[in-house]
């Protein structure tokens, strides 16, 4: 047993610190989302709903993004008719936990792991922002293709960069790049 103990240290140290970290942010963004009232909507996804209104501005959209009254999310309306609603799991933080989890378990000097984790947490919420603005245009034009954009092609392509972000990291930046 010692043996393999010793042999498979490197995938066990991997596995281990990937779900402490994992559960660890997990729990702490479950104690954050419950301190919002559950029929309220949390600050992060405010946040985001902001940000895709501003973006979607910018290109001179009419969008109006508004607190829905009957459930825990955020209205879109585009071009004055409801579009998409933005809820908890839009908000890509547990994107972002998954990809912090994996970076810590292939850490590398604590700098470099830090800015890495920053630099990717910006970037998947800025792609994340940019996912939903170009939903909310396509689901518009295209509703009857929704499980298509909304089920298929945008998470292969958020976590199809997250995954390449991964490679990216292990390969050139973790204590494992050669």
């Amino acid at each position: 047993m010692k043996k393999y103990l010793v042999q498979f240290k490197p995938f066990l140290i991997f596995i281990g610190t990937f779900f402490a970290a994992y559960i660890l942010l997990t729990i702490v963004y479950k104690l954050y989302l419950n301190s919002f009232d559950p029929i309220d909507v949390d600050g992060i996804s405010r946040i985001v709903g902001r940000n895709v209104e501003s973006l979607m501005l910018l290109f001179n959209c009419d969008i109006h993004i508004v607190k829905s009254l009957a459930q825990p999310c955020l209205e879109v309306w585009y071009n004055n008719k409801f579009t998409i609603r933005i809820i908890e799991g839009c908000n890509a933080v547990s994107v972002i936990i998954l990809f912090i989890s994996f970076v810590l378990a292939f850490s590398g000097k604590l700098k470099t792991t830090l800015f890495f984790i920053l630099f990717g947490t910006l970037f998947i919420y800025v792609l994340n922002i940019i996912r939903i603005a170009l939903l909310t245009v396509l689901l518009f034009n295209y509703p009857q293709h929704e499980h298509i954009l909304h089920g298929v092609l945008f998470p292969l392509i958020i976590y199809g960069i997250v995954f390449s972000l991964w490679v990216i990291w292990v390969n050139k930046f973790s204590k494992y790049a050669k």
